[in-house]
């Protein structure tokens, strides 16, 4: 693995952006249940500020290495860094911890809950007063309340939900619910966003509000990006590196550009024969 030095000193400037030293680092990745092999032999890296896609068919295994880089899953073969640090066996919490952060495909807000609320769990890892003294909201749990409350008013703003901030999530539009699911990662105030189909169910619209916030998010608050897409058109819009997955291998690494143009990757996606 290249040294953060090193990294640093390589490191390309993409789309205005300086993009800096590797802040993740998937080395080898090899994960199966039970004979069927789910990825094999996968390496690639993430660098600071960037919007790196990881894109393939249906089953190619994208989903299974975020779960292997967030703690879901641990991979029998390979390692994976986060800022020059391995980690083996970590729970999600763990990785939680170390600033990765993770939306899923699948919704799973709390649908009877207010956005505010919903945004607020969030804000769970950084809270350090115990569970009795939050309950009873007194002294110091009380302030504390109140300084993670502002953080997340100011999420909704950036999102721009501020008048759904009351509304139980249950009766928001899809895209809305999308919104909130980003603002609850956002909320965890991550250094690596992990985004598993971000604009999955979307309308055009939708879309390209979603497009909007995660590059918001990335020049704003300057959150590395990772995600998985499979609308094409957002993908070579907003990334500035690619890795295609296809049956559990690693076919294509580069510039969207360079992605779009490689036989391997066209095959994938278009069935030609090589």
């Amino acid at each position: 693995m290249n040294t953060m030095a090193s990294a640093a000193m390589t490191a390309p400037a993409v789309k205005g952006r300086h993009i800096g030293a590797v802040i993740l680092d998937v080395r080898n990745i090899s994960l199966a249940f039970g004979g069927v092999k789910a990825l094999t032999d996968i390496s690639f890296d993430v660098r600071e500020h960037e919007v790196r896609a990881i894109i393939g068919p249906n089953g190619a295994g994208k989903t299974s290495m975020l779960n292997c880089i967030n703690g879901v899953y641990t991979p029998q073969q390979g390692t994976i860094s986060f800022r020059g640090k391995t980690f083996n066996h970590m729970n999600s919490r763990q990785v939680a911890e170390m600033g990765v952060a993770r939306t899923f495909q699948s919704l799973a807000l709390f649908k009877g809950m207010s956005v505010l609320d919903n945004i607020m769990t969030g804000r769970n890892l950084r809270m350090k007063t115990n569970l009795f003294q939050q309950a009873i909201r007194w002294g110091a749990a009380e302030r504390e309340e109140a300084a993670h409350r502002e953080s997340v008013e100011r999420i909704i703003d950036f999102l721009e939900i501020q008048p759904f901030r009351k509304t139980p999530v249950g009766r928001l539009p899809y895209g809305l619910q999308k919104r909130v699911d980003l603002g609850r990662a956002l909320a965890m105030e991550p250094k690596v966003l992990l985004l598993d189909e971000p604009m999955a169910g979307m309308n055009v619209e939708e879309k390209q509000d979603m497009c909007r916030f995660v590059l918001d998010v990335n020049d704003e608050f300057g959150t590395t990006i990772v995600l998985i897409e499979h609308d094409m058109s957002v993908v070579m819009d907003i990334s500035d590196r690619v890795v295609v997955l296809d049956y559990g291998k690693k076919i294509g690494d580069g510039t969207p550009d360079a992605v779009r143009a490689n036989p391997d990757v066209i095959a994938a996606y278009l069935g030609t024969s090589h």
